[in-house]
């Protein structure tokens, strides 16, 4: 378990208030969520403390607290702000063919985060990737696990099928989270759940929002298995860039391994999760085929968002997290 999260405004604050008092308790009132910004830290942490609370929970808190009527209702509010802006801010669509083919297609030149960092990145750069990184990557498979149940036939076992090569196929010390607590600790950077949340701003955190918002509703099992298939389909090629970046730079092996071992996994679980999860699922519910594409789009959005804020900051020269990293330089592989 890791610490509660310092607040970043009065939504923040108020959860975690409510959270260190022992319940029942009463929870702050959903109409504090009212009007707030939707892309804002204070948004932003109150929501993923209130998710957390569904996964590893946190020092001192009471596991009670993770269905407390009360808090769940704010909570709801939180997440109908979240879902109206990402609805608001995506095009409408239900041609899910279309939308996947758009994800193979790569602007030429490219000018993504990964595409910097390959070409020109610094090692200060990378290490504050990877402390953006590590919000989602050290939770990783977690929140897609919730659809499962939500499937049937050929998309639920198909699902299932990628889902256990990221945790593993079985052995623990290949579960993608710990590959990535392995990169961590190759690039001389903390590999303890949550570390970095404190410093990481609302732009990475919001897509670990998306995740567990798509995760923890039946209604957006469709959005999940969309979000799902973009992360999948995306990653190979940005892997790619990755291991490069990091071979450019003489990272520890432990970090080129991670990406590496993406680009092989992806590319194989592109098609599955296209054929088998989508293709069934929409067999069996075409009327989900929006959700789907929402989830792709959603998924592009805020992965879009954090790109922008990343080069912004380090075309600056300035650091893209709440405060600089102090870390060592790494030692050279072997």
């Amino acid at each position: 378990m890791t610490s509660l999260p310092e607040p970043r405004g009065p939504l923040s604050a108020a959860v975690t208030a409510t959270l260190r008092r022992e319940p029942p308790a009463p929870a702050p009132p959903p109409e504090l969520a009212h009007d707030c910004d939707p892309w804002g830290s204070d948004l932003a942490i109150a929501l993923h403390t209130c998710y957390e609370l569904h996964y590893r929970g946190f020092h001192g808190v009471s596991p009670e607290w993770e269905w407390d009527p009360g808090l769940l209702a704010l909570r709801g509010e939180l997440e109908r702000v979240f879902l109206h802006a990402l609805r608001a801010s995506t095009d409408a669509s239900d041609d899910v063919a279309s939308v996947l083919d758009a994800l193979l297609v790569e602007p030429v030149p490219g000018n993504g985060v990964s595409h910097h960092l390959r070409d020109r990145g610094q090692w200060w750069q990378v290490q504050e990737y990877f402390a953006h990184r590590s919000i989602y990557h050290l939770k990783e498979a977690d929140p897609h696990v919730w659809v499962i149940p939500r499937l049937q036939g050929q998309a639920k076992a198909s699902l299932v099928a990628v889902e256990f090569d990221e945790f593993g196929g079985g052995r623990g010390e290949r579960v993608h989270a710990q590959l990535f607590a392995d990169l961590l600790a190759g690039a001389g950077l903390s590999a303890d759940y949550l570390h970095y949340l404190d410093v990481v701003p609302a732009p990475q955190i919001a897509i670990v929002n998306l995740m567990s918002l798509l995760g923890l509703h039946r209604g957006l099992r469709g959005a999940l298995v969309g979000h799902f298939a973009a992360a999948e389909i995306t990653t190979a090629p940005s892997a790619q860039r990755l291991a490069k970046a990091l071979d450019r730079l003489g990272a520890a092996q432990e970090c080129v391994h991670f990406f590496t071992e993406h680009v092989e996994a992806d590319a194989v679980h592109e098609q599955v999760m296209r054929r088998d999860v989508i293709g069934d699922l929409l067999d069996r519910e075409p009327q989900l085929a929006e959700d789907v594409v929402f989830g792709v789009r959603a998924t592009e959005l805020l992965e879009g968002r954090l790109a922008d804020h990343l080069l912004g900051a380090w075309g600056r020269d300035e650091t893209s997290l709440l405060q600089p990293l102090d870390v060592p330089e790494p030692a050279a592989s072997s």
